[in-house]
This record gives C-alpha cells, structure tokens and sequence, in this order.
C-alpha cells in the first residue's frame, strides 16, 4: 500500500484534475445554450425547404433535374459530420459505428464510396479506415457560418454531376434533448419523394421564370441548407455531450477523492497504532 505522503499527493493530483473538469463543464453549458438557439433558429428554414423539396420530387414538372432522378448506384458519396476535439462522451464513437454499418452495406453490394468530411475526428478516421477523401473543413468552430459549408457540399455535388457518384448519404448527429443524442444516415440526393400522398396528388409548382431556373437554384439550397443544419446540430449535440462528460468525470473525481482520503485516514490510523505500539513494547522492555 502506498504511503501517506504519496496518497496525499494523489489526493492533490485529483482535486486539480476535478477544477479542470468542472470549468470544462460549465464553459459547455454556456456554449451548448448559445448553440440550441442557434439550431432552433435554422431548424424551420431546413425543415420546409425539406418538405417543398419532397413535394417537387412527387411532381412532375417539364424539367427533371438530376437530384430528382434514381439511377443505377455504382459509387456512393457519404458527407460525415464529427467534432474537431474530443472529451464529449460517445458522440463521435457512436456516429462512426452508423457511417461504418453504412460503409458495409455499400461494400456488400460492391458500391465504392467518397467521402467529404466536416470535422477533424471524422478526417481521422476515414484516414484510418482508407477511405478516398475529396474535401474535408475543419476547425469550423462554435458558431459555423455558410461559407465555410459551401465548399466542400458542392465538391460532392460537381462529383454526383459528372456522374462520378450516385447516391449521396449525410451521417450526422441528431439533438434529440440535451441527454440524447442520436447518428443518423439520411440520403440527400437522389431526393426521396414525399410520402404524403394527399399532397402527392393535389400538389404542384408554377416556375417562374422556368423550371429550370428555379429548381437549379433551390436543390443546391437544399443541400446546402440541410448539411449547415447538421454541421449546426453537431454543435450542440458536442456540447451537450462534452458537459455530460465532464459532469461524470466532475463526480468521479470526487468519488475518487473521498476513496482516496478514507484510505489514507486508515493508513494514518494504522501508522499511530504502531507507533503507539511501539511506544508502550519499548517501555515495557524498560
């Protein structure tokens, strides 16, 4: 068993370690509050651009762009989304197990795969795993802006264009409430028409000034829209996670710190005792 001095320095080592975490968590309450409002702020815009989109790809106007048309799926493209720093639980674990569960069942079927990443962990591991990287952006920040988004989608998207690719797959991390936090593969083009069939039949589009025109501009604000509202999410699904994280290491610390003293209580006991027993051997031998 170590000695008192050692324990008490141990016991040092935790608590500094404990100030560190509990910091790391309160920063991330802050920045998971400011990152929520941001996500709210953008979900309505996302989620309607989502919706006419859908009720587009249910019609059928005179021109048909190709984010609307089904082919054959001989490549994939796969636009991940991870953090740039770690320390925030199981988040990004969680969402490589979905993209590598993915990456299986294009592999079964013989679909070779790019990838566009977002995020310095989710560069690292497809790296690691060997996978072609066309664009990637990291160090994005707390507060992502458009600009840095753009770049990287329409690299991709000029890839399904030439027909390079087939199929595009978004995996990201969903907010479900600041306790969960759920990856999700979600296939961005071909868009997959809307399934509300009321609409399906009742529903359609005057373009102005053409189809064409109209739907060229709105499918890649599609895309864009949907992958900034994912790189926004991840935000606060990392900060959520990272405060949780920090909140269970805060409290184990602390169990630590108490496990450590009641030991080095008994290892103080234990030394008195024997001194006190040495004390009264050596005055009885007199």
């Amino acid at each position: 068993m170590a000695g008192g001095k050692e324990i008490k320095t141990k016991i040092t080592s935790v608590k500094n370690t404990q100030k560190i975490t509990k910091a790391m968590e309160m920063v991330a309450a802050s920045k998971m509050r400011r990152a929520q409002d941001q996500m709210f702020a953008t979900r309505p815009y996302a989620q309607k651009i989502a919706t006419v989109v859908a009720h587009v790809a249910s019609s059928h106007p005179e021109y048909k762009h190709p984010f609307l048309i089904e082919r054959p799926v001989k490549r994939a493209g796969i636009i991940a989304i991870s953090t740039d720093r770690g320390l925030c639980g199981g988040l990004n674990t969680n969402m490589f197990k979905k993209s590598l569960n993915k990456i299986g069942e294009l592999d079964e079927k013989g679909i070779e795969i790019e990838v566009v990443t977002f995020g310095g962990k989710a560069l690292s591991f497809y790296k690691r795993i060997g996978a072609k990287i066309i664009a990637e952006a990291s160090h994005i920040g707390d507060r992502p802006e458009m600009a840095s988004i753009i770049g990287p989608v329409q690299a991709i998207l000029k890839s399904f264009a030439d027909g390079e690719i087939d199929v595009i797959y978004l995996i990201s991390n969903e907010f479900v409430n600041t306790m969960t936090q759920e990856p999700r593969v979600t296939q961005l083009v071909p868009v997959i028409p809307s399934q509300d069939t009321e609409l399906k039949h009742h529903w359609d589009y005057i373009y102005e000034p053409d189809s064409k025109e109209v739907l060229d501009k709105v499918l890649d604000r599609y895309i864009e829209s949907l992958v900034y509202q994912a790189v926004v999410e991840n935000v606060a699904c990392e900060m959520a996670s990272r405060m949780l994280a920090m909140k269970n290491a805060t409290d184990n610390a602390g169990e630590m710190i108490n496990d450590l003293q009641l030991i080095y209580n008994r290892e103080r006991q234990a030394g008195i005792t024997q001194e006190i027993s040495e004390i009264v051997g050596g005055a009885a031998a007199v």
